[in-house]
């Protein structure tokens, strides 16, 4: 790929990552990252948790496990070398009722698979010891499940890129790929950018671009709103690290669960409710051709049909905040809905196949001169510099 010239659509933590490995692979390489917004990480990466994930969940011998492991160490140290916020805080794995203690030891069984360090599995009295005021009968403990800032760690991958003599160009729309034998055309409005490679990154909207290249409809990206508070600040001390409750295997959500920030703010959240807009960040936020392409796709119904009991309380507590801490009170009992206020939201760009699956795993396709990132739930963040590896081998015909 030296002396090419390789387009990446997307500036967030993963298209940014990627751009920094190629340009530190393979020195002469030009980047050039292709962004609609004006400035990196507006979207998923800035709007995540800020939490580094130690792989405890992640089905063993997937890619989400195995990148996962790697890139947090990965993470780790680059967060020491360029002084980003970087906080081993640990977090608890809540079981409160029978059903949550008998999927403990499963989750267990998993975690020392993936060799999760220093990982433990705690009675109610060692959960006391971690955080005094959290609730359960059992719990694992992760100690070096961390916290971050993901938005700092994009913005210093951008410098990267810049620094390695490539470029990160903002209000770049992508409205058409053309690839031939000589390249990838880009295009935006009027504007055209010619590259060896393209590298699809584009979260939320992947597969409507990942379409622009000729790639299968599916999986189609279902945008799901994660709503949070945040606990007042005289009761913020309740929580000391991360408290999350045992997930439900049927979804690939972890849960509502309570998260310290690198800024001293503790979060609660996210919930998980249907958006009716890609980037439907309010309730209002509403966009009738994201409606016709959730509508559009067999795979949304398969999956209503099947979750809609869930998706009822998902609203429900969207609504309430009263219903929204009931679950959450169980694992810390001292924390109501009087001592929340509503904070921000995310977008989760959650991938559908046909069939009404939800999709887990990583997903990335490759169509000849593109490689499209179809789906990079959780943990990608903390995944970004592994991911970054895979794709630069894929690009060197590798993997």
């Amino acid at each position: 790929m030296a002396d090419e010239v390789v387009g990446i659509v997307g500036a967030g933590i993963i298209g940014l990552a990627i751009g920094r490995e190629i340009t530190r692979r393979r020195p002469g390489t030009r980047v050039v990252v292709l962004e609609k917004e004006d400035r990196v990480a507006v979207h998923q990466t800035g709007h995540n948790s800020g939490v580094v994930h130690a792989g405890i969940y992640y089905r063993p011998g997937s890619l989400k496990a195995e990148l996962c492991t790697r890139g947090r160490a990965m993470l780790r140290e680059y967060c020491a070398e360029r002084r980003i916020p970087y906080d081993e805080c640990g977090k608890l794995v809540v079981a409160v009722g029978e059903d949550d203690a008998a999927r403990l030891g499963d989750l267990e069984a998993r975690a020392a698979e993936n060799a999760v360090p220093g990982m433990r599995r705690l009675d109610a009295a060692g959960i006391r010891e971690i955080e005094p005021h959290a609730a359960g009968r059992a719990a694992l403990h992760s100690p070096h499940t961390a916290i971050t800032d993901f938005t700092r760690v994009a913005e210093a991958f951008a410098d990267d890129v810049a620094g390695a003599g490539g470029e990160v160009r903002f209000g770049f729309p992508v409205t058409g790929i053309r690839t031939s034998g000589t390249g990838v055309e880009v295009v935006s409005g009027d504007e055209r950018v010619r590259v060896g490679h393209l590298v699809i990154c584009a979260g939320i909207h992947g597969d409507v671009v990942s379409g622009l290249a000729g790639d299968d409809p599916g999986p189609r990206i279902v945008p799901f709103r994660g709503e949070y508070m945040t606990i007042v600040p005289a009761k913020a001390h309740l929580v000391r690290g991360l408290i999350y409750p045992v997930p439900d295997p049927r979804y690939p959500f972890l849960g509502v669960h309570f998260t310290r920030r690198v800024s001293g703010d503790v979060e609660v959240g996210p919930n998980a409710v249907l958006a009716l807009a890609r980037e439907g960040y309010r309730r209002s936020d509403v966009s009738l051709r994201d409606l016709r392409d959730i509508a559009g796709w067999a795979g949304s119904w398969r999956m209503a049909r099947r979750h809609w009991r869930t998706g009822v309380r998902e609203v429900h507590g969207s609504l309430s905040k009263r219903a929204y801490m009931k679950a959450a009170r169980r694992y810390v009992p001292e924390v109501g809905p009087g001592d929340v206020v509503r904070a921000g939201a995310g977008v989760r760009a959650q991938a559908l196949d046909r069939d009404g699956g939800l999709v887990d795993d990583f997903r990335i396709h490759r169509l000849g001169a593109v490689t499209a990132v179809r789906n990079a739930p959780s943990p990608a963040a903390t995944s970004s510099m592994a991911i970054a590896e895979y794709i630069a081998d894929v690009l060197e015909g590798k993997k």
